[in-house]
């Protein structure tokens, strides 16, 4: 199995599963703020709407994707602010419509590449399998701060193999978006999956360690949670200094979480 058809069926699982939790609360609900300071959970499915649409631009139209991309110089925090507010006007029902036919579009896009080329994305080039994990990436952070507003647990699956591959390649993509140099070693990654299975990533010799729940790295990397409240652990000076800047998604670096606080986030 390719590695694109491995991760979009799980990518639409897990929009399915968002989309059903958002679809059955009342109307007024949608305007609850979310821990994303200034986001309530319409402004949180408009920006996934928006973000689908951004993926299916990249892969279709990748003149207009670069043309888009100049055009958001700056902020990128601020332009998705912008973005999501002009969504969250919107009747939650029209902003149901709008994400439906955005993830289809999305993933009918990434279904059509092929698995070795790449797709321009915002800091780089991606592959296909790459590029839907961010998407899938992105469910998981912003379903959190869906689920943390409505007072819901999450229940992850083992769809998040591919968010928690994600966090481990964009180790150093963490350290540089702080003007910071990465560490020259790799470090062991060892997560236990929902379904008991382990994931192993890095070097199994390597001193530099981080183990626990992958579910909790996955929040860890989408800086949904501080890591003192996490089950994780380090071992070593640099996979320590890790836990405090994990990120691997776009954007400015985000400022997280404070420990016991679950009210505050990044994008």
């Amino acid at each position: 199995m390719a590695a694109t058809d491995a991760v979009l069926p799980d990518l639409a699982a897990e929009g399915d599963e968002l989309d059903l939790l958002v679809s059955s609360i009342e109307p007024d609900r949608w305007q609850t703020m979310t821990p994303s300071p200034g986001w309530t959970i319409a402004h949180q499915i408009g920006h996934l709407a928006a973000s689908d649409r951004f993926t299916a631009l990249a892969v279709t139209d990748p003149e207009a994707f670069a043309v888009r991309l100049n055009g958001m110089a700056g902020d990128l925090n601020e332009v998705n602010d912008a973005i999501a507010a002009d969504a969250a006007v919107l009747p939650p029902e029209d902003i149901l419509i709008e994400w439906r036919a955005a993830r289809a579009e999305a993933i009918a896009a990434l279904s059509s590449v092929p698995v070795a080329d790449r797709v321009q994305w915002i800091v780089t080039a991606m592959s296909p399998a790459s590029l839907a994990s961010t998407r899938l990436m992105e469910l998981v952070g912003h379903g959190q701060d869906i689920r943390d507003a409505l007072g819901v647990t999450w229940v992850p699956t083992d769809r998040i193999l591919h968010v928690a591959r994600l966090g481990a390649r964009t180790r150093n993509f963490a350290y540089r978006i702080r003007g910071l140099e990465p560490p020259p070693q790799d470090f062991r990654i060892e997560l236990v999956a929902p379904s008991g299975e382990l994931w192993e990533f890095g070097p199994p010799s390597a001193p530099q360690r981080v183990t626990g729940p992958a579910a909790d790295f996955c929040l860890l990397i989408t800086r949904r949670r501080h890591h003192a409240d996490l089950d994780l652990r380090a071992v070593g000076d640099d996979a320590q200094q890790w836990l405090e800047l994990a990120q691997a998604y776009a954007g400015p670096p985000s400022p997280g979480r404070e420990p016991g606080q679950f009210g505050a986030g990044g994008r």
